[in-house]
Order: C-alpha cells, then sequence, then structure tokens
C-alpha cells in the first residue's frame, strides 16, 4: 500500500519542489564548509615539510664571517678583492652567467665577501673534485708564488701626495664638473681629465705653495696671469668658444641646444668673462668652457671625417695646445705641455689619459655610454640661461692685467 505522504509529495506544486532543492543544496553547502574549517583548525591541512638535507652547508654559508672593511688597510682591501676576482675567473670559465651575476652584485654591494658566499651557495650544486675545484688550486698556486709588488698603481704620478691632495678637491667639484657636463653634452669625466692635467702642472710647478697652503684645505688653484681659471683658459681661446657658440657656419659649431650657454648679462663681456673664470669659489664657467672646447674640437675633426671621440689622449692634447694647432689628419699623436712629476716627464696628454682609463674616481666621474651628446635642436629657455649665469661667485679677484705688473711679494696662493 503506497504511503499517503508520498502521493502528497508528488501532488506538491512544482515550486515548492524546486524550493526543497534549494534548501537540500544550502545544507550541504553549510555541512562542507562547517568540515573543511574542522579539518584546517585540526591542522589536517598542513604540509610540515622537512630539513634539507644540506641545511648544515646552507647555514656555513650564511654565517661566513663578514668583512670589517673600516678595520682593514687599503692594501688589505685590495688584496681582499683581488683574491675575489681570482676565484670569480676560475668559476667563470665553467659558468660564465653564474660569474656575471655574481661579479655585478659583489661591485654593487662594496663588500669582496659576498661573492665568496655567492660562489659558496652556488658550489653546492658542484662536485667537491670537479674540474673547476683542479682549476682554482691551479689558478691559486701560480698567483701565490707571485711576490706582491710595493707600489700601489702602475702609473707613476697616480704614487704621489700631490696626486693624493688633488682627488679630494676634484670630489669637492663633482657636482659642477656633473653639470657641466649636461651644459656642454661632454661626458664629465672627459673634463675632469683636462683639469687633471692642468692641476698637476700647476702643483708642480708651485709644489711648496700647494703643500703649505691647498693641500691642507683641498682646493683647486686658480690662475690669474696669462691663463685663467682651474683649468687655464687664456682670453683668446675664450673669445674662440663663444663665437664658435653663435656662428652656425663653423666648423666648431655645436647646435642651437649650446648656443646661449655662455650669454653675458652685461655689455662689459672682457671683465664679465674675466670674472666667470677667476673664480676660486665657484668653478663651473671653467668646466663649461673646457666641455665646450672639447666638444667643438671634436666636431672640427668629425667634420673632416676622423672620428676621434674615442680618444681621450688626442682631446686632451687638442685642449692644451688650443684650436690654432688643430688641424685634422689622420693619424693624431699625444703630446702637449711637458710636466715633470717626481723627476720623470710626461705630456699633458698622457697624464689626462692615463686618469680617464685609470678607473680612478669613477664613482663621482662614470664613463658614459657616449662621449658626446648630439644637439637636440632647441634652445635654451631665458629662465636656463638666468640659471647658469647665477654660477658667479662675489669673492675679491686679483686685479685684470696684473700679468704685466712686477709684483716682488708672495703671490695669492688661491690664485697665481
Amino acid at each position: 500500500m503506497q504511503n499517503p505522504k508520498s502521493k502528497q509529495s508528488l501532488k506538491a506544486p512544482l515550486g515548492r519542489r524546486i524550493f526543497n532543492i534549494f534548501v537540500y543544496l544550502f545544507a550541504l553547502a553549510g555541512f562542507g564548509i562547517i568540515a573543511a574549517w574542522a579539518v584546517f583548525k585540526l591542522g589536517l591541512t598542513n604540509n610540515k615539510g622537512g630539513v634539507d638535507e644540506n641545511y648544515r652547508y646552507l647555514l656555513s654559508v650564511s654565517e661566513m664571517e663578514k668583512l670589517k672593511q673600516e678595520d682593514m688597510t687599503p692594501q688589505q682591501r685590495n688584496a681582499v678583492w683581488m683574491e675575489q676576482y681570482l676565484k670569480l675567473a676560475a668559476f667563470g670559465k665553467f659558468y660564465p652567467e653564474n660569474a656575471r651575476l655574481i661579479l655585478e652584485a659583489a661591485e654593487r654591494s662594496g663588500n669582496p665577501i659576498l661573492v665568496d658566499r655567492m660562489i659558496a651557495a652556488a658550489s653546492l650544486y658542484i662536485d667537491s673534485n670537479s674540474a673547476y675545484s683542479e682549476f682554482f688550486g691551479q689558478m691559486k698556486k701560480v698567483y701565490d708564488s707571485r711576490p706582491q709588488m710595493q707600489s700601489p698603481t702602475v702609473i707613476p704620478w697616480m704614487a704621489t701626495s700631490e696626486w693624493e691632495m688633488l682627488k679630494a678637491s676634484l670630489i669637492r667639484d663633482t657636482a659642477m664638473l656633473n653639470e657641466a657636463g649636461r651644459l656642454t653634452g661632454v661626458e664629465p669625466r672627459l673634463i675632469a681629465a683636462c683639469l687633471v692635467g692642468e692641476q698637476i702642472r700647476l702643483f708642480n710647478s708651485k709644489r711648496e705653495i700647494v703643500k703649505k697652503y691647498l693641500g691642507p684645505v683641498k682646493v683647486l688653484s686658480v690662475q690669474s696671469q696669462f691663463s685663467y681659471g682651474v683649468n687655464g683658459i687664456k682670453e683668446h681661446t675664450a673669445k674662440a668658444v663663444e663665437a664658435h657658440l653663435k656662428d652656425s657656419t663653423s666648423e666648431f659649431y655645436m647646435g642651437r641646444q649650446y648656443e646661449n650657454i655662455l650669454d653675458f648679462k652685461t655689455d662689459n663681456h672682457e671683465m664679465e668673462r674675466y670674472n666667470r673664470l677667476v673664480d676660486y669659489r665657484n668653478h663651473l664657467y671653467s668646466y663649461i668652457y673646457t666641455g665646450c672646447i672639447l666638444h667643438q674640437t671634436m666636431l672640427q675633426w668629425k667634420r673632416a671625417g676622423y672620428d676621434i671621440s674615442n680618444r681621450p689622449d688626442i682631446l686632451c692634447t687638442l685642449f692644451n695646445v688650443g684650436f690654432s694647432q688643430s688641424h685634422p689628419h689622420d693619424a693624431p699623436r699625444c703630446g702637449g705641455s711637458h710636466i715633470t712629476v717626481d723627476g720623470r716627464v710626461y705630456t699633458f696628454g698622457a697624464i689626462g689619459f692615463d686618469f680617464y682609463y685609470s678607473g680612478d674616481l669613477a664613482e663621482a666621474f662614470p664613463f658614459w655610454p657616449e662621449r658626446f651628446v648630439k644637439d637636440n635642436g632647441k634652445r635654451l629657455s631665458q629662465a636656463q640661461i638666468d640659471s647658469i649665469q647665477s654660477h658667479v661667485s662675489n669673492c675679491v679677484r686679483p686685479e685684470k692685467g696684473l700679468e704685466y705688473q712686477q709684483k716682488d711679494s708672495t703671490p695669492d696662493p688661491l690664485t697665481w
């Protein structure tokens, strides 16, 4: 006999039956949620993992002794770096991509011990008896067999006390040198190379004055007789630079972007030019004139069919000898003024070249991908010109024309 309730259920309206289905589904969903919560609370889903079989090795890598660079001499720091480079050279023979990444990371961190840690970490996957280990052992043996040279640098003039004093002065002018590079489209390191040549010449021609006055306060010497400023720019050279900037038909013309960087504020151009260059508090204009000379000379040669943009030795030489001796040809030679340092004779171009490629002060004056920036065709606004012109201090300058007067007393140590 059929259950009466079953009959009623079958006879129930369609809407009622759909409602009942949804109720059952929600009930099942609620049950599922409660069950999942219970499983989670009981920790049944936890992945307890395991201890890596190499955990002791990983711990030893992380706990390698930190390098206390402040307690080390420059020679000791160099020795640590050299050993790390040796390890990296051997490692790179087998795993060049890893070696490249390690080198980049270590140099950015400034910590040579990072090389040790990164190689040790990668060595987890290298057999201890591998060809790499054998190769490194051979390299280390040869390296250790060579006695350490006593000279801190291969370039003799860069091992002098004068260079150490000059370096500190250069660093103080980093912002102005970089600004001059931006304004003239010339790599600041190249402008600095010309500055180094001129200052080394002055340091050695006036050695006692430099040691007594300039060395202790770490300032650059400023010339005010015959040649002007920290870079020794002659008045006729400065005038030629200004003329080249405005003459679009000149072989030295740099372009519209640079036309107004040396605009004058007054009608007395002679005095204003002198005040710009003979300024021992702010050397920006000296560096702008230097950048222009380099850029204009490079363009002169390039338009003649000779690209010397990658020849800092030639560019420094031409800066030193001036526009009158810049004659483009296919065999330029490094030279310029002779400069004696500790009994050894150098040329101006060679000193600039030495500094440029020495790598010294590369953090302050890094190498640009291209040494010269092309003209963008846009003139400077008046506000930009005014900003450049504001870089002249109110320091007391020697009387212009002093070079033609007899003077028995010692010159001002900041200018001569």
